[in-house]
C-alpha cells in the first residue's frame, strides 16, 4: 500500500488498527479458531510424516529471541500488517526440524503479544488471531518433509520452491480469512501482494545467516541494525497513514459540525439532511459507486442544504409558495454551499461541486447551472431525487407527508424529466421493500389522494 491509500483502503486500514482492541465480531469468532484449528492439524501432518530430531537449543532460542523482535516491526496495511520476520524465520527453518517450526513461530507471535495483552491495548481472545498468523510456515516445513531433504542440504530448486510454497499458503489463508471476516474483496487484497517482495529480499539475507548459524550463532546479531532500520521505517509509515485518518476523521468532524449548525439554524432542514444520507448511501451503493464516490456523496447529502443558513429564516420557513424575489434569494443556497465547502478545502471542494448541482434537472431544467442529463455529477443526481423522496414523505410547515403510492407516482412522473431515469429506478427497488415491510407489520388505511406540491423547491 502507498502513502497515499485510496479512499477504500483507508477504510480498511481505520477499521484494522482499531480492531485489536475490540472484541471479536461472531464472524471473526467463527474463523480464527478454525483457521487455529488448521494450522494444528497441519502441523500434526507434517510431524507423522517427518518426526522431529533432536536440534541445537542455543541457536533455536536465539532465532525464536529475533522472530519475536521482528514480529515487533509492524508494517501496516489495510487488511492487517507485514512483518519482517524472514530475517528471523529462514535461519529458524535451518535450526529446527520441519514439524517444530510452525510452533516456534506461533510461540513468538504469541510471545510478542504478551505485554500490549497485559496493558489492555489488545484483547486477549485476539492472541487465536495471532496464533494463526503462523500459518505462513507451513508451505516451506511442507515442501521440506515431503522432499526429505533438510533446509541445509536443499539446493535452489528447492529453496524456490520452498519460498513459493510459503508465499501461496500464506495468501490462500489471509484472502479467505479477511474475505469471510470482514467482506473485503479478493481484487482489493490482490493490491496488498507488494509485501510479498519484502519477504523475498529479506529471505536472500535470513539465508545468508542461516548458512553459518550453525557454527556461529552469533551471525543473528547482524541481523539486529536491520530490524532496528526497519522500526524507523515502520514507524515514520505508521505516522504517516495514521495521521491522514486522523485528517479524514477531521473532515467528517467538520461536516458533522456544519450540519449540527444547519439543524440549529433550521430543525427541519438539518434532519431532513440527515435523512437523506442514509437513503443517498443505498442508492449509491447500489449503482456501484467505489468508495472515494460513497464518501464525497455521504457528504454532500449531509450537507446539501448547507447553503441555506445564508437564507432569511422568513423564507426558509414561510407557509405556501415563494413570491418570484423570494425564490431568487432561495436559489442562491447551492452557490453559497459551494463557497463554504470550497474554503474547508481538501476533498470538500469536490463536494461543494456536488452541493452546488444538486437542484439540477435531468432535462436542464434546473438551477444554478442549467446542466443536463450525465453533465449533472451522478452523486448530485443521487441526492436530487433522495431529497424529493425525502420531501414528499415527511410532514412539511404547510402540509402533511404524501402517502406511499402517490409520492411514487409522483417520482414516476418525473423520471426523465426532472431526475435521472437510472437513480429513480434504483430508488424504488430501495424503498419498496421497506415500504412492504412497514405495510405488513403496520397495516392501515391509507388516504386515496393528497394535494401534491412541485419538486423543484
Amino acid at each position: 500500500m502507498p502513502l497515499d491509500p485510496t479512499v477504500e483502503e483507508q477504510e480498511f486500514l481505520a477499521d484494522t488498527l482499531g480492531r485489536l482492541g475490540r472484541a471479536m465480531n461472531l464472524r471473526e469468532a467463527v474463523v480464527e479458531p478454525l483457521v487455529c484449528a488448521g494450522l494444528v492439524a497441519a502441523t500434526v501432518g507434517v510431524w507423522l510424516i517427518c518426526p522431529p530430531h533432536p536440534f541445537a537449543i542455543v541457536p533455536a532460542l536465539a532465532c525464536l529471541a529475533l522472530l519475536v523482535m521482528a514480529t515487533l516491526v509492524r508494517i501496516d496495511t489495510p487488511f492487517g500488517y507485514t512483518v519482517p520476520t524472514q530475517l528471523a524465520f529462514v535461519p529458524l527453518l535451518f535450526v529446527l526440524p520441519p514439524a517444530v517450526v510452525p510452533i516456534a513461530v506461533a510461540v513468538a507471535f504469541m510471545l510478542a503479544r504478551i505485554v500490549p495483552v497485559l496493558r489492555r491495548q489488545v484483547r486477549a481472545s485476539r492472541l487465536i488471531g495471532m496464533t494463526g498468523n503462523a500459518w505462513f510456515s507451513i508451505g516451506p516445513v511442507a515442501v521440506f518433509a515431503l522432499a526429505g531433504v533438510p533446509p541445509r542440504a536443499a539446493g535452489p530448486v528447492l529453496l524456490i520452491a520452498a519460498l513459493g510454497a510459503q508465499f501461496a499458503v500464506d495468501f490462500a489463508v489471509s484472502v479467505s480469512r479477511v474475505l469471510i471476516a470482514r467482506d473485503a474483496p479478493v481484487a482489493s487484497q490482490l493490491k496488498e501482494t507488494w509485501v510479498y517482495s519484502i519477504d523475498a529480499a529479506l529471505s536472500g539475507i535470513g539465508l545468508l545467516v542461516a548458512n553459518s548459524i550453525h557454527s556461529s550463532p552469533e551471525a543473528l546479531l547482524a541481523l539486529v541494525p536491520l530490524l532496528a532500520l526497519l522500526t524507523v521505517f515502520a514507524r515514520e509509515r505508521s505516522q504517516r497513514l495514521t495521521g491522514l485518518i486522523e485528517l479524514n476523521n477531521a473532515y467528517r468532524g467538520t461536516a458533522l459540525v456544519l450540519g449540527d449548525v444547519l439543524e440549529a439554524d433550521d430543525g427541519y432542514t438539518g434532519e431532513h439532511s440527515r435523512s437523506v444520507v442514509g437513503l443517498a448511501m443505498d442508492v449509491g451503493h447500489k449503482l456501484g459507486l467505489d468508495a472515494e464516490r460513497r464518501r464525497n456523496l455521504e457528504f454532500a447529502a449531509l450537507l446539501h442544504d448547507i447553503g441555506k443558513i445564508t437564507i432569511p429564516n422568513e423564507i426558509i420557513n414561510k407557509p405556501g409558495k415563494l413570491d418570484p424575489d423570494e425564490w431568487a434569494v432561495m436559489q442562491t443556497h447551492t452557490i453559497e454551499g459551494q463557497k463554504m465547502l470550497d474554503q474547508v478545502g481538501g476533498f470538500m471542494s469536490e463536494v461543494g461541486r456536488i452541493v452546488r448541482a444538486h437542484h439540477e434537472r435531468w432535462d436542464g431544467g434546473g438551477y444554478p447551472d442549467g446542466l443536463t442529463a450525465d453533465a449533472i455529477p451522478l452523486e448530485a443526481r443521487i441526492i436530487t431525487c433522495c431529497d424529493a423522496w425525502n420531501a414528499m414523505r415527511t410532514d412539511r410547515s404547510y402540509r402533511k407527508a404524501l402517502p406511499y403510492e402517490l409520492a411514487l407516482a409522483e417520482l414516476s412522473a418525473n423520471s426523465g424529466a426532472q431526475f435521472d431515469p437510472r437513480v429513480v429506478d434504483t430508488l424504488v427497488s430501495v424503498v419498496a421493500p421497506k415500504h412492504q415491510l412497514e405495510v405488513a407489520q403496520h397495516p392501515r388505511h391509507l388516504p386515496a389522494s393528497l394535494a401534491t406540491e412541485s419538486l423543484a423547491t
